[in-house]
């Protein structure tokens, strides 16, 4: 598993009973997490502190209670990268701070390169891999189809200070645009995705990830440069392996391009305590 363990701005406080408690910056939250199933509070006085509780609803969805001092939106720093961090529905912050491991990667590879990677950023909700490889120099496309989220990725762009850039935001069916970007024979370095469970585009198409990853790797394919840096996929989907997606990757990768594969869990490690929260899985290549 890799952890995400060099935050500063973010940590793990403590979790149990289905909930986490969480510091981001100076704000506390608790959360519901699915993974959290045993019951035991490891430092139960902390459970106080927290500036707002998510409550999940019997019926489905659920809502932010606030408690005190709640700001609407503020910032978190992970190394040189900020992030804007607003409350939305259903639980969500707008970032997902386990997939720092990624964003370390992702630059390590970028700024090993001697020369100028164009990235593809698939499903890319907020831009934390478009903050990261842009930090790197490499430049970036990156397509989502919520216009919302697209807007909230160029402010966590500026906030970095990264605006000058070379970035191209794309609100659009993930899909479609590939098929775009092929006909037109653009090609990228690097590709990044993280397909959700089920979706829908801007014109209603569906997605749904044990019926559409399959696809969406292959056309990629056609869309990956002849030099390429890496592919990586993440995902939150439930019952699905790591060793799924490095299967996918294998038998579209292995046709044109040598290199390394790797797949498994990503967590998020809990302070001053050995637990560790898994949070997803990822599966990547990388040329060698």
């Amino acid at each position: 598993m890799k952890i995400a363990n060099n935050w500063e701005d973010y940590e793990i406080i403590d979790m149990a009973n289905g909930q986490k408690l969480e510091r981001w910056g100076k704000v506390i939250l608790e959360r519901p997490d699915p993974q959290i199933i045993w019951k035991e509070k490891t430092f139960p006085n902390k459970w106080n502190s927290a500036n707002a509780k998510y409550n999940r609803s019997k019926t489905g969805g659920g809502s932010w209670e606030y408690k005190k001092g709640m700001p609407n939106v503020w910032q978190i720093h992970y190394k040189n990268l900020c992030f804007n961090i607003k409350p939305m529905g259903f639980k969500h912050t707008g970032l997902f701070p386990e997939q720092a491991v990624n964003w370390d990667w992702m630059i390590e590879k970028i700024k090993k390169e001697n020369r100028k990677i164009k990235v593809l950023n698939l499903f890319a909700y907020t831009g934390g891999a478009t903050v990261a490889c842009l930090s790197a120099g490499a430049s970036v496309c990156h397509v989502d189809s919520s216009k919302g989220m697209v807007s909230w990725a160029k402010e966590n762009v500026v906030s970095s200070g990264l605006e000058k850039e070379n970035v191209r935001y794309i609100v659009d069916d993930v899909i479609k645009f590939v098929k775009r970007e092929i006909r037109r024979e653009n090609k990228y370095d690097a590709i990044i995705m993280d397909p959700p469970s089920y979706g829908r585009g801007l014109n209603g198409e569906v997605w749904q990830f044990e019926e559409n990853i399959e696809e969406l790797v292959k056309l990629c394919m056609e869309v990956l440069s002849d030099k390429p840096l890496f592919f990586l996929i993440n995902s939150y989907t439930t019952g699905i392996s790591s060793k799924v997606l490095e299967n996918i990757l294998k038998i579209s990768i292995s046709k044109k391009h040598k290199g390394k594969f790797e797949s498994g869990e990503i967590g998020l490690p809990m302070t001053n305590s050995e637990l560790i929260l898994p949070c997803g899985i990822y599966s990547r290549w990388e040329k060698i």
